[in-house]
């Protein structure tokens, strides 16, 4: 058994858990915060037997974009008066996936 571990944005996550749900894939799902541009996301836990893994990396590679968007950065060190970011255009979205063995798994 594996533990996927998957980091999405939030406005990927509906999607997402949709679509592992109509394939009978049991999620959790856990509200995070990034921490270079501090936007909502969304961790997704689920256990899957070895032989699914492709099933569920193929939902979010399928479900979870990259997109660009425009964000300013905070000033060094706290507010600086008369200090006005500059906006950035960063890319966003995608996932990130962790796949890790599970030694032991209960459910009571």
């Amino acid at each position: 058994m594996k533990l996927i571990v998957a980091i999405i944005q939030d406005d990927d996550a509906g999607n997402v858990i949709g679509h592992l749900n109509d394939d009978g894939f049991q999620v959790t799902r856990l509200s995070t915060k990034g921490g270079f541009l501090r936007s909502g996301n969304t961790t997704i836990l689920t256990g899957v037997e070895e032989e699914k893994i492709e099933n569920v990396l193929h939902i979010l590679e399928t479900n979870c974009k990259s997109r660009n968007q425009f964000t300013t950065l905070p000033a060094p060190y706290g507010s600086v008066h008369g200090f006005m970011p500059k906006p950035i255009e960063v890319r966003v979205g995608g996932a990130t996936v962790f796949v890790i063995d599970v030694e032991q798994f209960h459910k009571f």
